[in-house]
């Protein structure tokens, strides 16, 4: 009887502490959930709409991931060539440039330190950060609107 205790006390002890503690890997979000930090989308927040978006699987965009966990960025874009809405991060991120043609719903980095949401198609050698799947043109210039607009980049969901 006294084994059952002693092995019933140690099983319970071991289990309340990984209970309590962040298991390696997870960390707990505002909201008291846990999210993996091998989380595999993002959101994407403007004119009032919120959209999820991929994670590309380069470096570049795990960087960003890492920018994301510190908290929510919150960037001013402007239209550029009737394609896509372009801002400055405020800070850099590596590069991998590859030659690809666009889509509505790319998240783009460009020259390392400016962020792109593509709503038509352009070729050129980006890198990309993400992708909002399923998303029209139509959708995206509805949310974005003309001229500025202010976009939220985040790993938890407004």
């Amino acid at each position: 009887m006294k084994k059952n205790i002693v092995l019933f006390t140690i099983c319970f002890g071991l289990f309340s502490f990984l209970a309590c503690g962040n298991t390696a890997g997870f960390q707990t979000n505002q909201t008291g959930e846990e999210t993996t930090m091998n989380q595999k989308y993002f959101y994407v927040t403007a004119g009032g709409q919120t959209f999820q978006a991929d994670f590309a699987g380069n470096s570049s965009a795990e960087a960003f991931k890492d920018l994301l966990a510190k908290g929510n960025l919150t960037i001013t874009m402007s239209d550029y060539g009737n394609f896509e809405k372009v801002g400055n991060l405020g800070t850099t991120l590596p590069r991998n440039d590859t030659r690809i043609t666009t889509s509505p719903g790319d998240i783009i980095l460009y020259q390392g330190s400016s962020i792109t949401i593509y709503y038509d198609t352009n070729t050129w050698s980006f890198t990309r950060l993400g992708k909002i799947n399923g998303v029209t043109r139509e959708e995206l210039l509805s949310a974005l609107g003309k001229g500025s607009v202010q976009v939220t980049f985040s790993l938890e969901r407004p």
